[in-house]
Parts: C-alpha cells; sequence; structure tokens
C-alpha cells in the first residue's frame, strides 16, 4: 500500500513538471509570436516611411515630375487615401481586440503609403498647371500631409501606443488638398444646368469622331509615304505613322471604357432622377469630363498635324513628340473625371484603368520611334568632309559659328516667350476661377493655406 503511494506521488509530481514545462513552452511561443507581430508591424512601418519620404523627396526636385497633372485625379487619390485611413482605423481596433490576427493592419498600412505616396506625387504634378500662388498653397498642403502620416506612422514603434493613435491632423491635411484641388477644377462653361448631358454625349460621340478622323488621315499619309519615298525615309514614316495609329487605336478603346463607366456611374446615382437630371445635379463633374473629352480630341488633330509636317520633311520631330505627351496627358485628365464618382470594385473601372495603361505604352512607343527616326534621318543627312578644301572647310566653319549665335540668341528670345506665356495663362486661369484680376484676391481656400504657411 505504502508503495503504491509512492509510486502515485512520483507520478503527481511527474505531471505537476510536465504540465509547468509544457506552461513554460506555451508562454515561450506565445511571447515568440508577439515579438514576431511587432517585428513585422515594425518592418512595414519602416518601408511605409521610405515610400512616403521618396515622395516627398521628388516633391522637393521638380525635375522628377514631367508630366502635368489635373485636379480632378488628385481629388479622386484624396478620396481613396481618405477611405483608407477610415479602414486602417478598423483594423487597429481589430487589432486591439485580437493581436494574433495581424494580417488587416499591415495590409492598411502598406496601403496607406502607396496612397499617401501618390497623393504627394499627384498635388506636385497638379501644381505644374496651377497659377503660382496655387502651387505654392498645394505643394505646402502635399508637404504638411506627407509630415503628419510619417508621425501618423511613428506610433506603430510600440503595441501599447495604438489607442493613443489620432487621425485627425492628417485628416485636416486631406481636408485642405481636397479644398485647393475643388478650388482648380476646370469652370467658365457658360451653359445652362440642363444642357450639360446633352453636351457630355456630343462632346464625347465628337472625340470619338476626332479620332477616327485623325487615324484616316494617318492612313492616308502612310499610303502617299509609300507611294513616294524608299529607303530610309520610308523606313522612318513607316515606323512613326505606325506607331501614331497604335495611339489612336487606343485612345478610342479608353473612350468606350470611359463611356461604360460614366454609364455605369449615372445608372448606380441617380435613383429615380434622369440621366440629365443627373449630369446637372453633379454640374462640376460634368464639366470636367465636357473639358476632358474636348482636349482629348484637340490633342489628337494637332498630333496628327505635326505627324503629317514630320512625313512632309517640314516639321520637327520634336513637336511630334511633345504632342504625343500632350494627348497622353488629356486621355489622363479624362480618366480622372471618368472615375472621380466611380466604385473602385467596379468592372468598369479596372477596364479604364487598362485602356490608360495602353495609351501610356502606345504614347512611349511614338516617342521611341520619333527618337529613332530622328537619328536615322540625322545620320544619313551628315555632311562628307572628305572632298572639302581648306578654304571651304574654313567657310562652312564660319557659318556654323553664325548659325549658332542665331540659336543661342533664338533660344533666349524663347524663353523670354514661354515666361510671359506662362505668366499670362495664370492670371487668365485665375480670373477663371473667379479671382480678382490684377489683384491679390485668391480663393479661401487657397488664402487660408497660405496663410498657414506664412
Amino acid at each position: 500500500m505504502a508503495c503504491r503511494e509512492e509510486e502515485i506521488s512520483a507520478l503527481q509530481e511527474q505531471l505537476e513538471h510536465t504540465q509547468l514545462k509544457l506552461s513554460s513552452a506555451q508562454e515561450s511561443m506565445c511571447q515568440l509570436a508577439k515579438d514576431q507581430r511587432k517585428m513585422l508591424l515594425a518592418e512595414s512601418r519602416k518601408a511605409a516611411e521610405q515610400v512616403i519620404q521618396e515622395a516627398l523627396r521628388q516633391l522637393e526636385e521638380p525635375t522628377l515630375i514631367s508630366c502635368p497633372g489635373s485636379a480632378d485625379h488628385l481629388l479622386s487619390t484624396v478620396k481613396y487615401v481618405s477611405n483608407c485611413i477610415e479602414q486602417l482605423e478598423k483594423c487597429w481596433s481589430q487589432y486591439l481586440a485580437h493581436p494574433e490576427d495581424i494580417s488587416g493592419l499591415l495590409h492598411s498600412v502598406t496601403l496607406l503609403a502607396r496612397l499617401t505616396s501618390d497623393t504627394i506625387v499627384h498635388g506636385g504634378t497638379t501644381c505644374l498647371r496651377a497659377p503660382p500662388e496655387a502651387a505654392d498653397a498645394l505643394t505646402e498642403a502635399c508637404k504638411q500631409y506627407g509630415k503628419e502620416t510619417l508621425i501618423y506612422l511613428a506610433f506603430l514603434e510600440g503595441e501599447g501606443t495604438l489607442e493613443s493613435v489620432n487621425s485627425t491632423a492628417m485628416k485636416s491635411c486631406l481636408s485642405k488638398i481636397m479644398a485647393i484641388g475643388e478650388e482648380l477644377l476646370p469652370r467658365g462653361l457658360d451653359i445652362k444646368q440642363e444642357e450639360l448631358g446633352d453636351l457630355v454625349d456630343k462632346e464625347m460621340a465628337a472625340t470619338s469622331a476626332a479620332i477616327e478622323t485623325a487615324t484616316a488621315r494617318i492612313e492616308e499619309m502612310l499610303s502617299k509615304s509609300r507611294a513616294g519615298d524608299t529607303g530610309v525615309k520610308l523606313e522612318v514614316n513607316e515606323r512613326i505613322l505606325g506607331s501614331c495609329t497604335s495611339l489612336m487605336q487606343a485612345i478610342q478603346v479608353l473612350i468606350v471604357a470611359s463611356k461604360d463607366l460614366q454609364r455605369e456611374i449615372v445608372e448606380s446615382g441617380r435613383g429615380t432622377a434622369s440621366p440629365k437630371e443627373f449630369y446637372a445635379k453633379n454640374s462640376r463633374w460634368t464639366e470636367g469630363l465636357i473639358s476632358a473629352s474636348k482636349a482629348v480630341g484637340w490633342g489628337a488633330t494637332v498630333m496628327v498635324d505635326a505627324a503629317d509636317l514630320v512625313v512632309q520633311g517640314r516639321g520637327k520631330f520634336e513637336e511630334l513628340m511633345v504632342c504625343s505627351h500632350e494627348i497622353a496627358a488629356s486621355t489622363a485628365q479624362l480618366v480622372a473625371a471618368s472615375k472621380v464618382k466611380a466604385d473602385k470594385d467596379s468592372p468598369n473601372l479596372a477596364q479604364l484603368q487598362q485602356a490608360s495603361r495602353g495609351v501610356s505604352q502606345a504614347t512611349a512607343a511614338v516617342v521611341a520611334s520619333t527618337i529613332s527616326g530622328k537619328s536615322q534621318i540625322e545620320e544619313t543627312d551628315n555632311m562628307d568632309f572628305s572632298s572639302m578644301t581648306l578654304t571651304q572647310i574654313k567657310r562652312q566653319e564660319m557659318d556654323s559659328q553664325v548659325r549658332v549665335l542665331e540659336l543661342e540668341n533664338e533660344l533666349q528670345k524663347e524663353r523670354q516667350k514661354l515666361g510671359e506665356l506662362r505668366k499670362k495663362h495664370y492670371e487668365l486661369a485665375g480670373v477663371a476661377e473667379g479671382w480678382e484680376e490684377g489683384t491679390e484676391a485668391s480663393p479661401p481656400a487657397l488664402q487660408e493655406a497660405v496663410t498657414e504657411k506664412e
């Protein structure tokens, strides 16, 4: 009996020892999991900070931002980042309640970094088309938003500080950016509200017709070149006109996708109202669509004119490249205006974004073919100096020196002209926005932002 009691006692001690070891192992596992979560959170925070800091660096370096943006695009980005902040706050609450699930929080942090970077960069590109005062105010607001977001992310250093995180400062900066962006939206269309719906359809149809006409003109130019040109010139013309045709086709696809998305937005948002009433109710959005459509149609016409001159040997390759960039910027404006009211999960929005990427690729192809063609033509036109006498070479040298001086003088004058044009552009843009021409008056949102900057 005593032996049995000793055996039971030994087993009891062994059980207690095993339970103690199990408890210790569980605590170690919990601590390890907690440490891993903290490490993941810290690394995600660092990566997010690097993305935002790079965007702020680009804002400080204007040379890194070359393609002008639109206020419509900026406003749509601000809308997305605002939704992301709300989602991040929900994920934090869930994380505090269930620390073992960190996936939602990590995703939200990564998304916040990307959208914040987009907001800062788009703010910088929008400044390229804004009046000086508005550009300064928008730049300052974007900088401040980036700094507030970095402060916000710094609270992710330790789990214990998550409860004290406050997004008010970030949201305030976004409100300023949105207010300035709204002031920069295109205005001044002298149209009755009840006519807006009809005008949108007319402008989109006119844009489609302009693209079709441009495509037909390019085909006609290509046929003429094949009939009258040979060798390098024919090869260059075929390559350039082929890339222009591809760009027009990509733009046509984008216009169709834009129409589909607009139709979806109207149908989902109008309720019992008619489409015309919806367009009239959302007149600012509608005017943005009209302005963007006009810009695309005009850009296509100008680009084909430039291509025609290049093919004939009377135009400049640089002008064709500028036109292709301009039409790409116009299509980006149309995309931004189309999707500003769209559901982010809309299949039509995904198709529009895919079409936009197609336009970007086609634009790059036009630029590449133009640069390549210019190089080939210049190589063909190089002079052969081997048969020239000393006197002839000296004469050519003097002529070249004179030409260099003439070009330098023309360049200086053209830069002065560009400066005056930009100044006048800003003045006219201010009048269109309702500012007082020739005074220091500015929209309230801009005055507030500039005052805080000072």
